[in-house]
């Protein structure tokens, strides 16, 4: 298609990126510039909410067509048949994440829905926006720790493939889930960067050191002035780190 994101975004032939790119922008022409000035340095690609509801699965088939792997963030949270049918249609498209929130009902339904598809499934805890206030305003006498831990003990068991969560708890959802869940973290931002919206925030070096997989970053780079040395920069860090 003429509007395609430009096959100059050929893989490198250099290790996997941790990176996850988000993005997070209102309209698909929007992604797609994303995507062509990004080029090979990056190759994930988080489709969240907001660009889903503006371009849909037919954008998502378009960064597949392309060569690029996509975490499809729905956070999908309803009753299980309902989730069941939903998983089974998204399984179809090739993405490689999907999230689902961390209720033992809804992974379960996720999980029948996958099927034996190779779609992985992620399980949010506490979203990284929440903090302690938060969750006494809803009525949680526990704290963030402890239902991030608990809810990840649920989700595990009931057939998630890893789990989204702060950076700050990753190291004990890693003795939770075990070594082979796919642990992936939002609201990770180099030191000095603007924290915009989350609350439970790290830096890439220090998530990766913590068990980390993948990092979900978005402004950070979207918005550099040039993105490609920004994720050039961030990798550094976490090498040097490393």
């Amino acid at each position: 298609m003429s509007s395609a994101i430009s096959s100059s975004t050929t893989p490198s032939s250099s290790s996997p990126s941790p990176i996850i790119i988000a993005l997070d922008v209102p309209t698909a022409q929007e992604a797609r510039e994303i995507v062509r000035g990004l080029g090979e340095s990056a190759r994930f690609y988080k489709v969240g909410l907001e660009l889903y509801a503006a371009a849909g699965m037919d954008f998502v088939r378009e960064l597949k067509s392309e060569g690029c792997q996509v975490f499809l963030d729905l956070k999908l949270y309803d009753i299980s048949e309902t989730v069941k049918r939903a998983v089974a249609r998204i399984a179809q498209e090739g993405v490689e994440f999907l999230t689902v929130h961390a209720i033992t009902s809804v992974v379960q339904g996720a999980v029948a829905g996958r099927g034996d598809s190779p779609l992985r499934l992620l399980a949010v805890t506490v979203l990284t926006s929440l903090d302690e206030n938060d969750l006494r305003l809803d009525g949680y006498s526990c704290s963030v720790a402890e239902l991030v831990q608990l809810r990840t003990r649920n989700a595990m068991a009931a057939g998630a493939d890893g789990i989204v969560c702060s950076a700050m708890e990753v190291a004990v959802v890693r003795q939770i889930a075990g070594p082979t869940a796919k642990l992936v973290t939002p609201g990770v931002r180099s030191a000095g960067a603007a924290v915009g919206d989350q609350k439970r925030v790290t830096t890439p070096a220090a998530a990766i050191a913590a068990g980390a997989d993948y990092l979900v970053i978005g402004r950070q780079v979207t918005r550099a002035a040039d993105p490609r040395a920004e994720v050039h920069k961030i990798m550094e860090e976490i090498r040097s780190r490393a």
